[in-house]
């Protein structure tokens, strides 16, 4: 899925929905992506389309808020980074909601990126 084409990277998101929509088997990280639309029916309409404008469904760019989503899934996944898995349970626990708790993950996720970013430097 990883790629620095963004068309080809957002193409993974269509080809997602679409088999999604058509019953087709999912493939890969298709299962993970169609989760979290499943979870987010303000962006079903936009990936039924061909292509989606960076802040359509409000104000989150669709294809950030679901990459986080999708980044925040593999971190739990593998436990990188060492002890992920603990604080997920914990804020989880707390939050008393999957994904409420996952959003509360991402906007710490969101701010390391921003700041990576802005810093012209690696996430850390």
């Amino acid at each position: 899925m990883w790629s620095q084409d963004r068309a080809r990277l957002r193409g993974v998101f269509y080809t997602a929905w679409k088999h999604f929509q058509a019953q087709a088997p999912l493939a890969g990280v298709e299962t993970v992506i169609v989760e979290t639309l499943l979870a987010h029916p303000e962006y079903q309409a936009l990936f039924a389309r061909e292509e989606v404008t960076e802040h359509e469904g409000g104000e989150n760019n669709p294809f950030l808020h679901l990459g986080l989503h999708i980044a925040l899934a593999e971190q739990i996944a593998t436990d990188r980074p060492a002890g992920i898995v603990g604080e997920w349970r914990r804020i989880r626990d707390a939050a008393g909601d999957t994904h409420r708790a996952q959003h509360m993950m991402m906007t710490c996720l969101q701010d390391v990126l921003w700041a990576a970013q802005a810093g012209r430097r690696a996430p850390d």
